[in-house]
């Protein structure tokens, strides 16, 4: 289940210097801030429920670090962003669906999707 009805919504702010996040759960903002200097992000949306139509917004921001998003294979993955370092995807989502929007921004590091 997703934090937010659309009416009252917040973003999740996670900062640090050196070391990266672990986000994940049965619930989630519809909006994600993770920014650090040294470090990468691992989010698993595996257990929350994001109703079809519904769109989680991830924005990644570090000089060095890529993120990794664990999914379930019903959910599109759009990814944004300048980086040094491509995009992984280990498949395509079914159609239809949810959308998790990925916003990555650094110097080096890339986005990898596993659906599972």
């Amino acid at each position: 289940m997703t934090k937010s009805d659309g009416h009252d919504e917040k973003t999740d702010v996670r900062i640090s210097i050196i070391g990266g996040h672990r986000l994940g759960g049965a619930v989630f903002n519809r909006r994600t801030l993770t920014a650090s200097l040294v470090g990468g992000a691992d989010i698993d949306l595996t257990e929350v429920l994001i109703p079809d139509g519904a769109e989680l917004r991830i924005t990644k921001i570090s000089l060095v670090g890529g993120v990794t998003i664990r999914v379930r294979p019903d959910v599109r993955v759009r990814v944004g962003g300048i980086r040094l370092g491509g995009v992984s995807d280990d498949g395509p989502s079914a159609p239809g669906g949810p959308v998790v929007r990925v916003d990555a921004w650094g110097l080096v590091g890339g986005v990898r999707v596993v659906r599972d």
